[in-house]
């Protein structure tokens, strides 16, 4: 099972929606996943335990050597096909 971390400003709202969007999707496809939200500031901190990072916010950080995708578009629905299909497609492997 993969393990997804998703980051907003606060951990609550946006990686709220970025969450069941991602989670639905792999439900859809049959991938086991396990999902944890956390603010973006805790990322760096966290981000050794997860396979996947997934932020609705700008972040950066260069010491991460963990995959990040970001998911504004998954609140905007403006390309959130294609960010669900990359996201899906690396949880898949």
């Amino acid at each position: 099972m993969k393990k997804v971390l998703v980051a907003c400003g606060n951990g609550i709202a946006t990686s709220t929606i970025a969450a069941v969007k991602i989670k639905e999707a792999c439900e859809e496809k049959k991938i086991p996943v396990s999902i944890t939200q956390c603010k973006i500031l805790e990322v760096p901190s966290k981000a050794e335990d997860y396979d996947l990072i997934v932020t609705t916010g700008k972040f950066q950080d260069p010491s991460i050597k963990i995959p990040i995708f970001s998911a504004i578009s998954l609140l905007t629905g403006i390309g959130a096909e294609e960010t669900i299909e990359k996201i899906t497609d690396f949880l898949s492997k």
